[in-house]
């Protein structure tokens, strides 16, 4: 794991800036002291901020990877085992988790960072060149919601376990934080409260980003984002209707070869394949990919590979698929069974590809009764060909429940999918306190106001 120095979330500052140069570079103020006005004063300074945002995003703590790990952990099933010596994930995979978790600390540090970034933007949004206005603003907000978001499912009891309106959520912090007062050690939101300014968020920035952006957040990838939203809240139409909004948008297409779809680097110089809707971008020179740290192992045969090997896929995973099915062939068998999606140690991080897209509005169609954009039975069937397997002739919610577990197999689905249909994990009930990470216990510490959750002290 990286090494890392604690900083609490309410004093992360103005050392998030990029301040700009002085013609005497050995006359500079220290960071601590400039003015915020001076740091954010120019719109180049806003974009640069922007683009710290991003880079927060793909913390190995965030959309590196840790987000991802935790949902394959905490939702696993018999289906993964977990051979590392990291305590934290260890006790993730064990459901024995302690509020000292470095995951719990860790993921929720870099969060908080992210949001205050994006905060900063949005604070400075009206000093912003007007030609870049509206896109600056709508990728803020699609990152900040997007935390929020994956900080809520992760820290709290999932929508529709008990009130909503009761259930404490994770704080909501709207503004820069750029000193430490009472007032800003705020309590926990409702969870409802969280999905609200999450909509909020996403909703905004799908109204401001553009139909293409380089490998920014788009329109599309905000739709793809609140169609997952939608689906943890069990509004199927709202669900239904992003989904369709991305598939019939023509910019993404499924990928003939399923292979092809992942390990970017090696297969496709770094650029994502068309089915990808949005991904963290990992470099040679910048990104570090947590999934392929732990999922990921070193092959002799092709260069590049790499990973620690941590996580192995269980022959009861591999008994679900069917024979002939391609995706039951994308494993590396030795001793031990690896995945193949993250061979690769500078492929993107997948965050939504088109084929969760045609799973989600077959899923809401079915549910719905409806046949907006196809027929449920033709969405699984898109997705079964392309697999190798015959077409379905007819089509179930645990026919499709079972495709979409399958062909998104460790990308970080399996725990809010299994939350959110109340389905058991292990012994465990879905709604067990043991599937919720701590608040933790160092923020309590310095903030009192964060009451811990169920089965934790």
């Amino acid at each position: 794991m990286k090494k890392k120095t604690y900083i609490y979330t309410l004093t992360i500052c103005v050392g998030l800036f990029t301040i700009n140069g002085c013609a005497n570079k050995l006359n500079v103020d220290p960071t601590e002291d400039i003015d915020e006005g001076a740091a954010l004063s120019t719109s180049r300074d806003v974009e640069v901020t922007l683009i710290g945002c991003y880079d927060g995003l793909q913390d190995v703590d965030v959309y590196g990877g840790a987000f991802q790990v935790a949902s394959e952990l905490l939702g696993n099933n018999d289906e993964l085992g977990f051979t590392g010596t990291f305590q934290n994930l260890l006790e993730l995979t064990n459901k024995q988790i302690t509020t000292i978790n470095a995951t719990a600390q860790d993921t929720w540090n870099d969060s908080y960072a992210v949001i205050n970034r994006c905060n900063n933007v949005l604070s400075a949004i009206d000093i912003v060149d007007e030609a870049k206005r509206e896109r600056i603003e709508g990728e803020a907000r699609f990152i900040r919601g997007s935390v929020y978001f994956d900080l809520v499912r992760l820290y709290a009891r999932t929508w529709g376990d008990g009130d909503n309106a009761s259930n404490p959520g994770i704080p909501l912090v709207m503004k820069p934080t750029r000193g430490v007062t009472e007032e800003d050690k705020l309590p926990r939101s409702s969870v409802a409260e969280v999905y609200a300014q999450v909509i909020e968020d996403l909703t905004a920035a799908k109204d401001l980003l553009p139909e293409t952006n380089s490998f920014y957040a788009t329109k599309y990838a905000a739709a793809a984002q609140l169609s997952r939203v939608y689906l943890m809240q069990s509004n199927f139409a709202a669900a239904r209707t992003e989904a369709n909004e991305v598939i019939a948008s023509g910019q993404f297409s499924l990928n003939t070869n399923f292979s092809a779809i992942f390990n970017t680097f090696l297969n496709n110089g770094g650029a994502n394949p068309n089915e990808y809707i949005f991904s963290i971008m990992v470099t040679q020179q910048d990104g570090i990919n947590d999934m392929n740290t732990f999922f990921g192992t070193a092959i002799d045969e092709i260069p590049g590979t790499s990973g620690r090997g941590d996580i192995r896929v269980l022959p009861k995973h591999r008994t679900l698929y069917e024979t002939g099915d391609k995706r039951g062939d994308f494993f590396i068998t030795s001793n031990v069974i690896y995945t193949q999606k993250y061979l690769d140690r500078y492929t993107n991080v997948l965050q939504f590809r088109l084929a969760e897209m045609y799973l989600t509005r077959a899923e809401t169609n079915l549910r719905l009764s409806t046949t907006i954009g196809a027929t449920p039975l033709a969405d699984l069937n898109a997705i079964r060909t392309r697999a190798g397997l015959k077409a379905a002739t007819a089509v179930t919610l645990e026919s499709i429940l079972k495709e979409r577990h399958l062909e998104l197999a460790f990308e970080g689905h399996t725990l809010h999918d299994a939350r959110r249909n109340k389905q058991n994990i292990g012994n465990l009930p879905y709604n067990s306190p043991l599937l919720i990470l701590p608040i933790p216990q160092r923020e309590r510490d310095v903030n009192p106001k964060l009451v811990q959750n169920e089965g934790y002290n």
